[in-house]
């Protein structure tokens, strides 16, 4: 689909909802002394449901930082992360992992498939391991499978299927059940532009189906299925743009710093 489709779907797709998620103040630091590094520094950043924001940067940005903070994998130095009203630094490491199995998505961009459980079984099992009879998860995988249009290989392997098609399965476990953020860690890096498209396509889809989601990429192109891109540099927000064009992308990013609410 060419960047004017994507700017199409964007436009006739329902308006945001709700803030699902908010970084106020955000600073990450690494390290002591010397050896300090500052990978994030009072970033702001709002996510609607409805919503796909993505996130561009050179290599050091502090990007995946800013997803693992996202998604409570990692607790700020300084800031505030809320998923809706939910502060996660206020709970301990085993409530933040129950708070990512039931409401929050991660899709990584080598799938993180586990090649011994089927298709059906990688999508039922964060629902399983959160305590859901077999049966229901099932239905549940089933669901979210037929959703991105992978029912079809519900029994089959991780090995027996193509980049583009584990790529789904792993959507389809990262919104298996109640959960409604995606957090998408380069998504599209592992696969060709035409089945990166496809993908694109599927997320986009969730999206405007009500879910909000937060991409890293360093495709300009697929920064373009997003309603916002937020530029980082040196742990800073530098700039956001709603584009029309791809090739916005390329110079969008300036020198000012923005509270991207």
């Amino acid at each position: 689909m060419t960047a004017a489709a994507a700017a199409s779907s964007r436009s006739t797709a329902a308006q945001p909802g709700p803030v699902i998620l908010t970084l106020e103040g955000i600073t990450r630091v690494h390290g002591e002394g010397a050896q300090q590094v500052r990978a994030l520094d009072g970033v702001d950043l709002t996510v609607r449901m409805g919503e796909l924001v993505a996130v561009m940067g050179p290599s050091g940005s502090g990007k995946s930082t800013l997803l693992n903070l996202a998604g409570g994998l990692d607790t700020p130095t300084d800031g505030t992360v809320r998923l809706a009203k939910d502060v996660l630094s206020d709970l301990n490491a085993t409530g933040r992992a129950a708070l990512r199995r039931r409401r929050i998505g991660y899709v990584f961009q080598d799938f993180n498939l586990i090649p011994a459980l089927t298709a059906a079984e990688n999508v039922a099992l964060p629902r399983e391991l959160d305590g859901v009879r077999t049966r229901r998860a099932r239905r549940e995988a089933l669901a979210a499978l037929t959703e991105v249009e992978m029912a079809d290989v519900a029994e089959r392997f991780p090995d027996e299927l193509s980049g583009g098609q584990q790529q789904r399965v792993a959507i389809a476990r990262a919104l298996v059940g109640p959960r409604r953020l995606l957090l998408a860690d380069e998504p599209t890096g592992a696969l060709d532009s035409v089945t990166g498209e496809a993908v694109m396509r599927v997320l986009r889809a969730r999206v405007d189906a009500g879910a909000a989601g937060l991409l890293v990429t360093h495709e300009p192109r697929f920064a373009a299925w997003a309603d916002r891109t937020v530029f980082l540099r040196d742990g800073v927000v530098v700039d956001a743009t709603e584009p029309d064009r791809p090739e916005d992308l390329l110079t969008a990013a300036g020198p000012r710093r923005r509270d991207l609410r």
